[in-house]
């Protein structure tokens, strides 16, 4: 229950905080009651740290204390949980296609395990800083903390889900491996279980079965043979925020590319529309007279950089006029924009609106989404919605959040 302040006398002022104690509603994590820290002043601030020791729990090993935000607004303590007798704790993150894949499936088991003693937790521990655009070719989102908020929505989590980003603190004792990793803890908080959920990752292809048995034999109080009490978790390695030696060259390289522009005619502006190729097409209108346009440009870089590994291509088309070239130039190498550019060759605007076709009022920018063949998948006049548009492009048929 939030409580709105304004001005009370001090005695009445305590009388209001104690009524309002004593009449909201506690939250609720399956039948654990959970008195959490407020965290809606947190801000997330991943940094570089220098290399630790990771933890390896042994089974039998105790659950490590944690203390984290999560995206409710709330910190969570192990001990919120106190009253579970089986605590499953996932290491997991948004951008992994792993992690993705097997997000339903853990949804389905907290759902399962609903008013059975059985609390549950995930807690993204990769560091922001460390995750490259090329690593998120699967999909939408990285793993900052306001980016979590996001995915937690988009999929109706139904646990907690908690940040670790910014030094990794707590995740370090736990030592997960790769995402996701599970940890089962018995009602003494002992370790019962670690490693995947079930051994198929494809959704579709299991239900996980590992994840399930480890929450059975520990809810009954017995112990999972030794050979299946650990198990390796197979997925995306963990972004450690000493791990970003990769990610520092490989901008850098990008921001040394080439940064070229042509002069593009109608007619090959109506060849490009028809995309006869088997990939995902992007193109943007722009001018460099245009606010929105270079506002927003940079995330079509970024876009490029994501899915440019997978069956997909980000085409620029600037509208400025042809004499502009050399100033349409210098904003592209500004951006870094190390993809076709293109600048119409014509200052005849309405010939370009002839071939875009009449949905096009002529206003900018305008960016469309085309399948082979021609067929456009989404289109946006006006300013785009990164966040939507990274959606439309990893959703559609050709690209996929899946190996």
């Amino acid at each position: 229950m939030k409580l709105k302040f304004i001005i009370f006398p001090e005695a009445l002022l305590g009388i209001f905080l104690l009524f309002s104690q004593c009449t909201s509603t506690p939250k609720e994590n399956n039948e654990t009651s959970i008195e959490a820290t407020p965290s809606s002043t947190f801000v997330a601030n991943p940094i570089v740290v220098e290399e630790q020791p990771i933890g390896k729990l042994a089974i039998g090993d105790t659950a490590p204390p944690f203390n984290l935000p999560g995206i409710d607004g709330s910190f969570h303590k192990l001990e919120d949980y106190s009253d579970a007798d089986v605590l499953v704790i996932n290491f997991t993150c948004n951008h992994c296609p792993t992690a993705q894949a097997y997000e339903d499936r853990f949804i389905d088991v907290v759902n399962d395990y609903k008013g059975k003693k059985v609390a549950f937790v995930a807690i993204s521990s990769n560091s922001p800083i460390g995750i490259l655009p090329e690593e998120l070719g699967y999909t939408d989102l990285s793993d900052t903390f306001e980016e979590m908020k996001v995915r937690a929505k988009d999929k109706s989590y139904n646990f907690p889900y908690l940040y670790d980003g910014d030094t990794h603190e707590f995740s370090l004792a736990y030592g997960p491996t790769a995402t996701p990793h599970v940890f089962v803890f018995d009602k003494e908080r002992k370790l019962s279980y670690s490693g995947r959920i079930d051994a198929s990752e494809k959704p579709g292809t299991a239900n996980a079965e590992d994840l399930r048995k480890a929450i059975e034999v520990t809810l009954a109080g017995k112990s999972l043979p030794e050979a299946e009490a650990q198990t390796p978790a197979f997925g995306c390695s963990m972004k450690w925020a000493w791990k970003n030696e990769y990610t520092i060259k490989t901008n850098k390289a990008w921001k040394e590319k080439e940064v070229t522009i042509e002069k593009l005619s109608p007619d090959g502006l109506a060849d490009l529309l028809r995309n006869d190729t088997d990939e995902l097409l992007l193109v943007n209108f722009w001018a460099t007279w245009c606010g929105p346009c270079i506002i927003e440009y940079p995330e079509f870089v970024t876009m490029q950089r994501m899915f440019g590994e997978r069956d997909f291509q980000f085409v620029s088309v600037s509208m400025d006029s042809p004499e502009q070239s050399d100033k349409a130039l210098k904003y592209l190498k500004g951006k870094a924009s190390a993809l076709p550019n293109y600048i119409m060759d014509t200052d005849d605007k309405y010939k370009v609106i002839d071939v875009v076709g009449k949905e096009w009022d002529g206003s900018l920018p305008i960016t469309l989404l085309i399948e082979p063949g021609g067929k456009i998948a989404y289109r946006v006049p006006g300013t785009i919605d990164a966040n939507e548009l990274k959606r439309k492009i990893v959703d559609n048929r050709l690209i996929g959040r899946y190996f």
